[in-house]
């Protein structure tokens, strides 16, 4: 299962890569002029690269069966959640869609409150 998991992760790491183009950034803030990718795995989940991280985090946490690996899964949500948020505001200034984009499409794990928070 984890490493499926793990597999699973890095298909959908390349999915979102391919999709986002020129567009990517390794920064918080997006580059101006960019567009607002909203189909393929952006259709799916607003960050997909950090749900594909969490992905192949949660697999080798279950391939090794660490706790060690679970708490640094568990801080890493914290991290990408944190980090998602800040870039979802400098987006909604860039795409006046944004807030509907928002709206419909789950942030990283969908129904996962700390992960997911288009109801807050």
């Amino acid at each position: 299962l984890g490493a499926g998991l793990f597999v699973l992760g890095l298909v959908l790491a390349a999915q979102a890569f391919g999709r986002l183009g020129p567009s990517l950034t390794p920064l918080p803030d997006p580059k101006a002029g960019a567009a607002l990718i909203t189909v393929g795995a952006y259709g799916r989940c607003r960050h997909p690269l950090y749900q594909a991280v969490l992905l192949c985090s949660l697999g080798v946490t279950l391939a090794l069966g660490s706790l060690l690996h679970l708490a640094l899964l568990l801080g890493l949500c914290a991290v990408l959640g944190g980090k998602a948020r800040r870039e979802e505001r400098a987006l909604g200034v860039l795409h006046p869609d944004y807030a509907a984009y928002r709206l419909r499409t789950p942030a990283i794990i969908p129904r996962l409150p700390w992960l997911d928070w288009r109801a807050l």
